[in-house]
């Protein structure tokens, strides 16, 4: 079966989450936005392409900063409605410097920080 980037459930904004993970730990490193074309854009090129909704903007990942997120495969989710990109993370992929966006855990009540700077 040929996939369709249109055949995906996008939200009333067009857009669907995006999971990324390094393929090679499992590491969780972020979560993102996609489009139709941006789904496109990362299949066709192997470089994970997102939807910024800040600046309602294509954003390769790593394009300025050089931390580059390879595509090695997408995934669907079973209500396609949420996607899984299994990259080759070069650098750090948060924004912050950090390796994951989600380096802060709850804990008995508390934030506690997992990755320092």
């Amino acid at each position: 079966m040929t996939f369709d980037a249109d055949s995906l459930k996008f939200d009333a904004s067009g857009l669907l989450p995006v999971i990324a993970q390094e393929a090679e730990t499992g590491e969780v490193l972020m979560l993102a936005w996609m489009n139709a074309e941006a789904v496109r854009r990362t299949l066709d090129t192997g470089r994970v392409t997102y939807w910024s909704r800040s600046r309602q903007e294509y954003w390769v990942k790593g394009e300025t900063s050089g931390n580059v997120q390879h595509l090695l495969e997408l995934r669907l989710d079973c209500d396609r409605d949420c996607l899984l990109v299994r990259v080759r993370q070069t650098g750090p992929a948060c924004h912050t410097g950090r390796r994951s966006c989600f380096y802060t855990a709850i804990r008995n009540g508390e934030e506690v920080e997992l990755l320092a700077l």
